[in-house]
């Protein structure tokens, strides 16, 4: 059965993940589409190396290596088996760094708050 997978809106309409990808050359693209239509697939039984589980946080990872580049999308998995996508970068370093974490989850955060309120 497949997952369904949902791109983040900011309060102001905008889909930061979406903005990304379309950015992308039309190859890389393509590769990012395809490993996220494997994650709606597997879902939570997707593994390395396409997916890794960040450790202390809720947010995992999807990897995406499309030489020479190297991508991240970070997303959760929310309630009815959903993942959301919350935020897409370009990894130029061993260490992911800390800001884009932090993007990822104010992102999450703000999601989960606006859920309740619907």
């Amino acid at each position: 059965m497949l997952w369904n997978i949902e791109i983040y809106q900011t309060e102001g309409g905008r889909t930061p993940v979406t903005e990304f990808l379309n950015s992308l050359p039309i190859k890389h693209k393509s590769k990012a589409q395809f490993v996220i239509d494997i994650l709606a697939e597997y879902g939570p039984l997707l593994k390395e190396p396409f997916t890794k589980h960040l450790t202390g946080r809720k947010l995992k990872e999807l990897r995406i290596q499309a030489s020479p580049n190297i991508y991240r999308i970070f997303y959760f998995a929310h309630i009815e088996k959903k993942f959301v996508l919350l935020h897409a970068f370009t990894k130029k370093s061993e260490q992911t760094p800390r800001k884009e974490i932090e993007i990822a989850e104010n992102r999450m955060k703000n999601y989960i708050r606006r859920q309740k309120h619907e």
